[in-house]
């Protein structure tokens, strides 16, 4: 359930990542309407949901037991 969350965020993030800083700013400052960013700030956004979605989907197999053979199964799949 954690692995999907952090996927779709990280999708939605590397998709678009000047509306979701804009929602996040908005959420976290009163007057997050009339702040700017600087132009690092989206680049660095999507580069944050890639490696959101990298580590959903390939980062956590050797942690969660994918080829522990140890028979027991797996939650997430």
């Amino acid at each position: 359930m954690l692995r999907a969350l952090l996927a779709a965020f990280g999708l939605v993030e590397l998709l678009f990542p000047d509306k979701l800083v804009a929602v996040m700013t908005r959420l976290a400052y009163e007057d997050g309407g009339e702040m700017t960013v600087k132009p690092w700030v989206v680049t660095a956004a999507r580069v944050e949901g890639a490696v959101f979605l990298l580590v959903a989907l390939f980062g956590l197999r050797g942690r969660c037991g994918g080829d522990g053979g140890d028979g027991e199964a797996d939650e997430d799949e």
